[in-house]
């Protein structure tokens, strides 16, 4: 049976269905590994060079999966370079995605929504793809989301996160949006909803592993 192994950050938050640490996301097997002090507060950050990358590598080394990929979109810059010490394909992020999205879409007809709009910026985004920068918006800091997130906390309501993350595609909606992306792994359990609210493509982190492992992803989270 095919095998996904996941860098999970150093968090204990719920991971529902559809989220990438959920073993319920899946048709394949799910190798979770925890990666040692990659908090939240650490890796969310406008300066990715102040990421400490060592124990990244580390759990690589321990990877047995078909396919790596990691729980945070915010390692996007590090593609290239934890890419070279895997044996097999290597997804750092949904944000990479848009090295060939951008050839479908023009900057104003694609939603990046993210975590934290006000860290990510166009270093975290693919070569020839900053203008997307202008297409990138976020969960407001006093969401209920955000919060179980950014403190790791043990219980999610999740009526109160479908609403948070409802309110930014509303808010972000506009007459030329023609795809979503999402950054965030922790958003694609929401992909029903946002869907009555835009339906238009929806680009993440499954949809990423999907392509380059078929057959991986219960068609229901896609």
């Amino acid at each position: 049976m095919k095998r996904i192994t996941l860098l999970q950050l150093d968090t204990h938050f719920p991971r529902i269905p559809g989220d990438v640490g959920s073993f319920d996301t899946f048709k394949c097997e799910l190798e979770i590994i925890r990666v040692p002090n990659a908090t939240v507060k650490q890796v969310v950050s406008a300066d990715p060079n102040q990421i400490d990358l060592d124990p990244f590598f580390d759990a690589i080394n321990k990877a047995t999966g078909d396919l790596i990929t990691t729980s945070c979109g915010f390692l996007s810059p590090f593609q290239n370079e934890l890419d070279e010490v895997c044996d097999v394909p290597f997804i750092s992020s949904s944000l990479r995605q848009l090295e060939h999205l951008k050839n479908i879409y023009k900057p104003p007809e694609l939603q990046i929504i993210t975590f934290d709009a006000a860290k990510l910026g166009p270093t975290h985004l693919p070569i020839g793809c900053e203008a997307f920068n202008k297409s990138v918006c976020g969960l407001n800091s006093d969401t209920h989301l955000k919060s179980i997130i950014e403190n790791n906390i043990s219980h999610i309501d999740i009526s109160k996160a479908t609403a948070d993350i409802c309110a930014v595609v509303r808010a972000n909606k506009k007459k030329s949006t023609k795809g979503i992306l999402l950054e965030c792994t922790n958003l694609p359990p929401y992909k029903i909803d946002i869907r009555r609210i835009s339906d238009v493509p929806i680009y993440d982190i499954l949809t990423a592993i999907e392509k380059e492992l078929p057959d991986s992803v219960h068609p229901y989270f896609l």
